[in-house]
């Protein structure tokens, strides 16, 4: 499957040790198949000052042999386990995770919900109207060395 990952410097060899914590699915690389997703992304580098850069990777993994788990929808294991590691708790030992993006929008509904303005059951009967965004969350360097490969990347204007 083709993914990307949108950065301000081409990324031939990821690693997770340069990644950030507290994200939605923890400290990882982050990739996303889905190429609007990642242009989108992109502004935010071009709002800093800095060119954006597209990487482009082949991504196949071998559930067989990683630890993996996939979210399909924006649920209540969903949002616990964003909310858990948004508060810099790592929930459980996964390889490689993916599922739906707390973007802008979902994160609104997110942070009412995490402020206590917002019920849980309130909170995911909004979610559930939203089609997610998606994201894969590599998070150790074996499954990246194991499933990833730079294939190219280029800027963006």
């Amino acid at each position: 499957m083709k993914v990307y990952h949108t950065s301000n410097i081409e990324i031939q060899t990821p690693d997770v040790a340069h990644s950030r914590r507290y994200l939605d699915f923890g400290k990882g690389f982050y990739v996303t198949p889905l190429e609007e997703q990642a242009l989108k992304y992109g502004a935010r580098f071009k709002v800093r000052g800095m060119i954006p850069i597209i990487n482009e990777y082949d991504f196949s993994l071998d559930t067989t042999k990683f630890k993996y788990k996939k979210f399909a929808s924006y649920d209540e294991e969903w949002l616990d386990f964003v909310a858990a590691n948004r508060d810099g708790m790592m929930v459980e030992d996964y390889d490689v995770i993916e599922g739906g993006v707390a973007n802008d929008k979902v994160f609104d509904t997110i942070d009412l919900y995490f402020s206590g303005r917002m019920s849980k059951t309130d909170a995911l009967q909004k979610l559930a109207y939203l089609k997610p965004n998606w994201q894969i969350c590599i998070r150790t360097n074996e499954a990246i060395q194991n499933s990833l490969k730079f294939v190219t990347s280029r800027k963006l204007d």
